[in-house]
């Protein structure tokens, strides 16, 4: 889950991260009394969940409060690539003397977070990490330990931080730390941070919050902006179902992950393409089912929907159950194939003898005849 720039400044500075004074507004005219509150220039921030936004015009500066009013006024009214502005931060305007960029993520290949640091800061990292490598500092955490001082003392010599700054630098390292691990993200990144008037402050901020570890943090959870998440994945949520929509036109519902990504997988290997991942998980009952199956029949291309469900916990009666159900409230026009092997699974095909449905012994002939049935279709 991604958060604005205004939700993770926030929680930064509860770990004492230094931040500009600033509010978030969703009229121009609260953007104003932010504004006078503020007391001179001030910068007004698009809020939405996409790089890029100072390009794209979501960034301006005001030079008094009625400025501020009518640039709220133009930000609030935009779309950044395909986003509504809702929002937009009013922060106190800074000057800047060096920008640095600061970023804690995973490092898979390593299984251990790694902090990232360059001087050059206030760009995209990833242009940093193209075009001159080198000047990123990379240092890897022990998760067990955490950041030691000789860690920031050793990236604050690698970006040439001035030695004056590296105390105050440390105590941001430590509290970005503290910020990612306490709250399960993927991604805590600042960029710029920034010396200003002899400190050191945090102008922008980005988190990124570990899906799987939504159900410790209620409180986050109520930060998610749903503008950016497709309204089959919100639907999908509500049921406890892992679901991805994808761009091909065969509907997948399969019970498990790595079943999932098997049959996409296969679906590919015989010239097909998977509308989507859908895991239903073990154990889903007739309710799980028919709500899986009413997401992947919202989406107008799915061609041919593809079954693929290898009962364990996951009982094939239920499975048929739950399809049959779904049937009935959908009536679906699209062709169906489905391979149903294991728990209670003669039940479940019993169940659906007589529904309009292409079944299949193996994965790879239900692969075959789901791909078949779409190009048809």
């Amino acid at each position: 889950m991604k958060l604005h720039e205004y939700q993770s400044k926030t929680i930064f500075s509860k770990y004492g991260i230094p931040i500009p004074k600033g509010r978030v507004a969703a009229t121009a005219v609260e953007a104003k009394h932010i504004a006078e509150e503020l007391g001179g220039r001030v910068v007004i921030k698009s809020q939405v969940l996409v790089g890029g936004r100072g390009k794209a015009g979501g960034i301006k500066l005001a030079k008094d409060p009625n400025e501020a009013e009518q640039l709220a006024t133009q930000i609030l009214g935009m779309e950044i690539k395909g986003l509504p502005v809702r929002k937009v931060l009013v922060d106190e305007a800074a000057s800047i003397d060096q920008e640095i960029y600061l970023g804690i993520t995973n490092d898979r290949a390593a299984k251990k977070p790694v902090i990232m640091a360059s001087a050059a800061g206030g760009v995209d990292i990833e242009e940093v990490a193209a075009t001159n490598p080198e000047k990123i500092i990379k240092v890897h955490i022990d998760p067990l330990l955490g950041i030691r001082d000789y860690q920031t003392r050793d990236i604050a010599s690698g970006i040439d931080l001035p030695r004056e700054y590296w105390k105050s630098f440390g105590e941001i390292v430590k509290g970005l730390w503290q910020a990612y691990s306490d709250n399960d993200a993927t991604l805590a990144e600042i960029n710029p941070l920034v010396i200003s008037k002899d400190k050191m402050v945090a102008l922008d901020g980005k988190m990124l919050i570990d899906d799987n570890a939504m159900f410790r943090h209620p409180n986050l959870n109520e930060m998610r902006d749903l503008d950016v998440e497709a309204p089959s994945e919100i639907e999908a949520r509500k049921y406890g179902l892992t679901f991805i929509k994808l761009d091909g036109d065969i509907g997948c519902m399969v019970n498990g992950a790595g079943l999932a990504m098997a049959t996409m997988d296969i679906i590919k290997l015989f010239g097909g393409e998977p509308a989507n991942f859908l895991d239903i998980g073990g154990g889903a009952g007739a309710d799980k089912v028919a709500a899986a199956m009413r997401i992947i029949l919202s989406d107008p291309n799915v061609k041919a929907i593809l079954f693929n469900v290898f009962g364990g916990i996951t009982r094939g009666d239920e499975v048929a159950k739950g399809i049959l159900a779904a049937m009935k409230e959908v009536k679906p026009t699209v062709p169906m194939v489905i391979r149903l092997v294991g728990t209670n699974a003669e039940e479940g095909r019993r169940l659906l003898a007589d529904a309009d449905m292409i079944t299949a012994e193996t994965l790879a002939d239900a692969a075959k005849k789901a791909v078949a049935a779409a190009q048809g279709a």
